[in-house]
């Protein structure tokens, strides 16, 4: 009986604590609301200069969210239709064009197979100078994007200059749809392949209907290409590893502070391809939804990641209406895989001195086990099973893309060449390698290279330590050397630039297709994969975690790949 009065006891002081914590709670809200307001009133009142109600609030409002992570943000009624292109649909009114701002000139940088501006004959390359008789010179991106979207059926009016000469085109817009499966089919060596960028709307039946097709060719492995996907809606994942796994296994939990959101994804339906050998591959850019297919089918071993470790978001957010057709989207939770791992990256809740949210501490990443025993960890993204080493661009070809050298001269290669035979056999020849070198010639190709920079640093330490008259010929030298070396930048790096050249330039004949399909040639996580699909053997020690296939990206084996 006393255990019994005991109990009641605790359970009232339990609901009187919550009580007054809520009140309390209520109270600091309704202080703080009081006083933002009055600060408000007395500004607007009182400040030296005209104010703008909208801007000093929203500059209030973006303040706050900033302080918690960058993934809550604030929709005002104007942004709406960009947000939900951006994470809720594929869909938009349109021409079918893509744009690109070059020295303050609008030019077509992308057309769409099969949309308005390619039914019109617009042309990448062709400069925009008037969209429905409004002059470009001086508009944004936003501006720009909003005049040429608009209702299905409305009409656009573009005068574009091509050659030197003004000529006008009318358009119809059409129901733009941007696949979330950008590319899908057979790629050689019985490999079927599904390019994934997103996971919005309908994303989880587009890889469906891809692996249906896929699976008619009774292929010997498929590979899930999931890099540079940002991830989108949560579900969709879930179901896409559903397309993979038997029913009623565990995807994916969200854990939040309010017990609602808190919940357990779990496999519904039986799948279509539980047993085809299967390959997913990610990189720094696969994040979110990426991260939980990824995770999610490596904690399973239904899975091999190839590729570099992913971003490391693990963090679900959901979106709340708001007064005047506005809307706030909020982190509301965490997500866990079926290991119970959490890979988020960077802690949001305990930022530096600067505000910046760092890396968890390796004291407090944890290991965890896939289903067959093998160790995985929290805290920093999905770690591959099979790690290919990251193509980074040297300064001299990011400087090329920067200043659009690339876009001109593949331009200047349609219009010359108008038809090309075939995409996934297209290379630039020497010929056409050394015209694009020859092109250069009067360009601005200056740039600073990492060494340049280290140099710049080392006089400026050489400096504070009244040490530069003792090394002065030595820096000189040094920098000379550096001068020569960088006018071979254009042979040393040939390889590279030779890539980025021919993928602008495939893009002109067969669209965003031909280039998906030229660059299958160079791409190192697919040539892994197939390799792989060849040796049953090794798929099956790296699956049950046989020698070094037992541990999974263990922090401290990590110091040579961290991202």
């Amino acid at each position: 009986m006393k255990k019994f009065k005991f109990v009641i006891v605790a359970a009232v002081f339990s609901i009187a604590a919550l009580s007054f914590s809520f009140k309390e709670d209520l109270f600091l809200v309704s202080k703080n609301l009081d006083i933002f307001a009055s600060l408000y009133k007395e500004i607007n009142i009182n400040y030296v200069d005209e104010t703008s109600a909208p801007e000093l609030m929203r500059t209030g409002i973006d303040a706050m969210l900033e302080s918690l992570d960058p993934y809550t943000e604030y929709v005002p009624e104007s942004e709406i239709e960009d947000y939900k292109l951006k994470y809720v649909s594929t869909q938009y009114g349109g021409i079918g064009a893509g744009t690109v701002l070059i020295d303050g000139k609008l030019f077509v940088s992308e057309i769409s197979e099969g949309y308005p501006a390619n039914k019109a004959e617009v042309k990448a390359g062709d400069q925009v100078v008037k969209i429905n008789s409004i002059e470009i010179k001086g508009k944004d991106r936003a501006q720009i994007s909003q005049l040429l979207r608009g209702p299905k059926g409305t009409s656009v009016d573009l005068v574009i200059i091509r050659d030197g000469k003004e000529i006008a085109k009318k358009l119809t817009r059409e129901e733009i749809k941007q696949p979330n499966v950008s590319y899908s089919g057979m790629v050689g060596d019985g490999v079927g392949y599904i390019k994934l960028d997103k996971f919005l709307e309908n994303s989880g039946q587009e890889v469906k209907d891809a692996l249906v097709s896929i699976n008619k060719e009774n292929p010997k492995g498929i590979v899930l290409d999931l890099r540079n996907n940002g991830g989108g809606i949560l579900q969709e994942a879930v179901k896409i590893v559903n397309l993979f796994v038997e029913r009623d296994q565990l995807v994916v939990t969200q854990k939040g502070k309010n017990i609602e959101k808190t919940i357990a994804y779990k496999t519904q339906i039986p799948p279509i391809s539980p047993t085809v050998p299967l390959v997913v591959l990610v990189n720094g850019n696969s994040a979110s939804a990426s991260e939980i297919v990824a995770g999610s089918l490596q904690d399973l071993d239904r899975a091999i990641v190839i590729g570099q470790r992913s971003y490391g978001k693990g963090l679900v957010q959901q979106t709340f209406n708001l007064p005047y057709n506005s809307l706030v989207k909020v982190t509301v939770a965490k997500y866990y895989t079926p290991s119970g791992r959490c890979i988020q990256k960077l802690d949001y809740a305990h930022k530096n001195a600067d505000g910046i949210a760092e890396r968890f501490a390796d004291s407090t990443i944890t290991m965890f086990q896939t289903k067959a025993g093998r160790s995985v960890y929290s805290g920093n993204g999905v770690y591959p099973d099979v790690v290919v080493e990251a193509q980074k661009l040297s300064p001299i070809t990011i400087t090329m893309l920067n200043k659009s050298m690339f876009f001109n001269y593949a331009n200047l290669y349609k219009k010359e060449k108008p038809t090309l035979a075939s995409a996934k056999t297209f290379q630039i020849t020497d010929a056409d390698y050394n015209a694009f070198s020859a092109s250069l010639a009067d360009k601005d190709l200056s740039y600073q290279s990492r060494t340049e920079r280290l140099l710049t640093e080392l006089r400026y330490e050489a400096d504070k330590e009244n040490k530069t008259a003792e090394v002065k010929a030595d820096l000189e030298n040094l920098k000379n050397k550096l001068i020569a070396a960088k006018k071979a930048d254009l042979a040393n790096h040939k390889a590279e630039i030779k890539k980025v050249l021919e993928t602008q330039i495939i893009s002109r004949y067969f669209y965003e297709k031909g280039r998906i399909e030229q660059s299958f040639q160079y791409d190192k996580e697919l040539a892994a994969a197939k390799t792989l699909f060849s040796n049953q053997t090794q798929m099956m020690a790296i699956l049950k975690g046989d020698g070094t296939y037992k541990v999974i990206g263990k922090p401290v084996k990590e110091a040579s790949v961290v991202d």
